[in-house]
């Protein structure tokens, strides 16, 4: 997928759905096991939830569109230590993610082949899951992909539809749930805590959804309607089906075959209880291999997730460079899927579906208070930034529209957080093992390097590629006349030194100032003295620059054109050179009503009109330099 084209609306849908669809396969039975017959209220409240925290990452991701999700919110609204804290938690909620999926789908193959859910067998097919997803994802996803994964959610959003419309017609009756509430007993307060807290599960599809942040070319209304679209897929998926899934399997005192017998594979022994023996079987065998595509396909997404969160956290030197490497020609972080393709399958390796639903609940809680958190100190921060879509129902503190959905969710999910600690004793050494040794790496890591723990430092992209060394033969930088000039030719300066000796005809640095012609006037027209003085002045520095490196030789040229981003792109074609190094234009804030024709939609954040132009069109390699904002020197990225 080209980065800079963009997805829309659908590859975030597809991502975020294919997570919450493959989320009931595996975490009914743990959530009914735990809540009884209350469990379509502890889903119907993780519904609520799973929406107010959609809200919080959709303004989050407008905001600041680049990868990471919470860990980018919480590093703009506080530093790069709680951005870290989130990053890492997010992280431990994808290994756990992987591990039930890959564990769950064994189990939905029994469907076919009962022997698939035996123990030896069902780490084999976990393996193997796990490394078709790993392959996947360093191979890379195409935006075709996503196509693949909306039509597959579509059609498990249908089979729910038929599994609560089956179910609402075979194994109706209220009593069965009713009868069988008995709260302090069963459930009792602390199993209940604790089931709707692990009822969040599917909120991990907005985390892994947030990894295209940086891709996203949405408008307000494709923002309301994913809110929407959400919602009615939540509560379907949870509600509806946990209400048939009671009926079917009903609480038996103090438990129920879902928490028990069908664990691993609940969805499956929902319709397992249906009648007559032939569509009983034939829901069977529908279900487990919709489960198994879906819980594949939506493993893909979760790797995804960790792939750009590991990128995030390696290009801002939060974990070590050689974790976040880049695959020579995939560009995709291999060691981080390796790694964490490694970890899950020893998580499933535990066969403890209701121990990983407690880790996932500590990681998940502790990132999620950080992201509702974050929006709010964002609106007191930064008040007067472009916001996409903006939570609604908004109280004013302090000069500042303080969302209330945001403060709810940031409360109750610092709550949830605190009573899996207190509740769940797996998660509480693990989840809080995880997160110390995740801090002690990254204070290790930022001291090893002499940079200060909460403050931002970032890495260009080209530094976590492993390819072989690129030699230059020639080498194209257009130049401006701006003080920024002579970092952009010092830039083609080193990389034609490396690759040249005296003597020996070393690259070329061929120093480019196009002088853009208006179309209201003919291509040949004069120029004014003024500019072409300027133009002179600027080509005869960067020749002095250039040349100060050993073995570097800079010819210099003028050329005229329509738009400077075109007469680069046409320079480049017709001298042939092998890279283009480029003064990243900076973003223009004039954008176009839609109304009258002009672009819609949030304002591009990182690069302008010309710089897009050339990365999309160029021949050649493009070598971006800038200067981050607030900060001296230049920063450098590689576009393929």
């Amino acid at each position: 997928m080209n980065p800079d084209r963009g997805v829309g609306a659908r590859a975030v849908f597809a991502i975020a759905l294919g997570a919450a669809g493959s989320s009931i396969y595996f975490i009914l039975g743990v959530v009914s096991g735990e809540a009884l017959g209350l469990t379509p209220l502890v889903f119907l409240l993780a519904a609520v939830f799973f929406v107010i925290t959609m809200m919080t990452y959709l303004e989050g991701n407008s905001l600041h569109p680049e990868r990471g999700g919470a860990s980018t919110f919480a590093r703009y609204a506080f530093n790069e230590l709680w951005s870290f804290v989130a990053g890492w938690a997010i992280l431990l909620d994808y290994l756990i993610i992987l591990a039930l999926g890959s564990f769950a789908v064994s189990h939905y193959l029994a469907a076919f082949w009962h022997v698939t859910g035996e123990e030896v067998i069902e780490h084999v097919i976990a393996g193997a899951v796990l490394a078709y997803v790993a392959v996947s994802n360093i191979r890379g996803l195409s935006a075709d992909r996503y196509w693949f994964v909306l039509r597959l959610g579509l059609i498990n959003l249908a089979l729910a539809f038929v599994i609560v419309a089956v179910g609402s017609v075979k194994v109706w009756d209220v009593s069965a749930i009713t009868d069988s509430i008995h709260l302090g007993s069963a459930p009792t307060v602390d199993h209940l805590l604790f089931g709707a807290v692990v009822a969040t599960v599917a909120l991990t599809g907005i985390e892994a959804a947030s990894g295209l942040a940086g891709e996203l070319r949405l408008h307000k209304q494709a923002l309301r309607r994913l809110v929407i679209l959400g919602t009615v897929t939540i509560l379907v998926w949870f509600v509806a089906i946990s209400i048939i899934a009671l009926m079917a399997q009903p609480v038996v005192g103090s438990h129920t075959p879902l928490g028990d017998q069908w664990v691993e594979a609940p969805v499956l022994g929902v319709v397992s209880a249906y009648d007559p023996t032939w569509l009983k079987d034939l829901l069977r065998y529908v279900v487990g291999g919709v489960a198994a595509l879906v819980l594949i396909t939506a493993m893909n997404g979760q790797m995804l997730g960790i792939s750009r969160l590991a990128y995030s956290l390696a290009t801002n030197r939060q974990i070590p460079s050689a974790i976040g490497k880049l695959h020579g020609d995939r560009s995709t972080p291999f060691v981080a899927i390796i790694l964490a393709s490694v970890l899950a399958f020893g998580l499933t390796l535990t066969s403890n579906v209701k121990f990983l639903a407690g880790l996932f609940a500590f990681g998940a809680m502790l990132a999620f208070t950080l992201a509702h958190l974050s929006i709010v100190v964002l609106r007191f921060r930064e008040p007067d930034f472009v916001r996409a879509f903006r939570i609604p129902l908004s109280i004013r503190i302090r000069g500042a529209a303080v969302p209330v959905p945001a403060l709810i969710g940031g409360v109750t999910a610092f709550l949830a957080w605190i009573s899996v600690i207190v509740l769940h004793e797996g998660a509480r050494y693990v989840g809080l093992g995880w997160m110390i040794g995740g801090l002690t790496l990254y204070v290790v890591y930022r001291k090893s390097q002499g940079k200060s723990l909460t403050r931002r430092f970032t890495i260009p992209a080209a530094a976590l590629h492993e390819a072989p060394e690129v030699e230059y033969g020639s080498i194209l930088v257009p130049v401006f006349g701006s003080p920024l000039d002579d970092d952009i030719v010092g830039t083609a300066g080193r990389l034609a030194s490396e690759d040249g000796e005296p003597g020996e005809g070393g690259t070329v640095i061929e120093a480019l100032y196009v002088l853009e012609v208006p179309m209201s006037l003919p291509l040949d027209a004069r120029v004014p003295d003024d500019r072409i003085a300027g133009a002179r002045r600027a080509l005869a520095r960067a020749k002095e620059v250039g040349e100060e490196y050993e073995g570097v030789e800079v010819a210099t040229a003028v050329v005229r054109a329509r738009s400077v981003g075109a007469g680069i792109v046409e320079e480049a074609r017709r001298r042939g050179v092998d890279a283009i190094v480029l003064a990243a234009e900076q973003p223009t804030r004039v954008r176009g009503g839609a109304i009258l024709g002009g672009r819609g939609g949030p304002r591009e954040r990182f690069v302008g009109d010309m710089t897009r132009y050339v990365v999309e069109k160029a021949p050649c390699r493009v070598i971006l330099t800038a200067a981050p904002a607030g900060e001296e020197g230049v920063r450098e990225g590689v576009a393929p």
